[in-house]
């Protein structure tokens, strides 16, 4: 597999803002990618297991309202996972006297920039059960409370799909996979990163949300990004960008 800094050489070509297409100096991309997967396994088993759970008990018992419950719990997650991202990690929150706005500096503000400033660090491209265990509990402690087969099964596939959400942003930044699904949500990401893509292409595992929200990526470049094949292929057209000579 390999590893790969987060600026494609085609898209920085295209697209005037997109950091230089270097190889980060210093940065040992295959040490960093085990300490974030280290940070990724157990939160993945741990949510995993108790979301087939959830889905399976509600698929045994009613499995009309649980076919029903999934896919709206996906719907449900990419939505979240798009307001949490422009309002939370992208949110300005000052301090303040209030014990509340104290607390709410204190936790959120600057939670994401280092993430941005350092996009190659392995400790802060994710989260982990320690972050985010209080919520999943509450939401399946009231999902659990309703006794419904169908807000159990939504909120199991609410869970997973942020599990899905974190290992492809974990992906996006050190791994080149094949996929055209892969292939856009990279590029997607990429142009978050870039310099006039702060402000814009939040979504983390797709691009629903930037388009129903006014934050998808202009036109102009969103044709230098995912320049289409006229003639009908539909393959971006772009050649693909080379591989570090040391990369393993």
């Amino acid at each position: 597999m390999a590893y790969v800094d987060v600026a494609d050489e085609s898209l920085s070509k295209a697209i005037v803002g997109i950091p230089e297409p270097q190889w980060p100096r210093g940065v040992d991309l295959a040490y960093e990618s085990r300490r974030g997967r280290r940070r990724l396994y157990p939160m993945t088993i741990a949510y995993t297991l108790l979301c087939l759970t959830l889905m399976g008990w509600a698929a045994w018992h009613a499995p009309l309202q649980a076919a029903l419950g999934i896919p709206l719990g996906v719907l449900g997650w990419t939505y979240l996972e798009y307001l949490a991202h422009r309002y939370v990690l992208h949110g300005v929150f000052p301090d303040g006297k209030n014990p509340w706005q104290h607390f709410l500096h204190q936790r959120f503000d600057g939670l994401h920039w280092f993430h941005h400033l350092h996009p190659w660090n392995g400790v802060h491209i994710n989260g982990t059960v320690k972050d985010t265990g209080i919520f999943v509990g509450l939401f399946v402690s009231l999902a659990l409370w309703t006794g419904s087969p169908f807000w159990i099964a939504l909120i199991g596939a609410f869970v997973q799909s942020y599990v899905f959400e974190e290992w492809v942003h974990h992906s996006v930044h050190f791994y080149r996979f094949k996929n055209r699904y892969f292939q856009y949500i990279r590029r997607h990401h990429v142009y978050h990163h870039s310099p006039r893509g702060g402000k814009l292409a939040y979504g983390l595992s797709n691009g629903l949300w930037d388009v129903v929200c006014g934050t998808r990526i202009p036109e102009a470049d969103r044709e230098l990004l995912y320049g289409r094949d006229r003639t009908g292929g539909g393959r971006p057209t772009a050649p693909p960008p080379q591989e570090p000579a040391h990369a393993a």
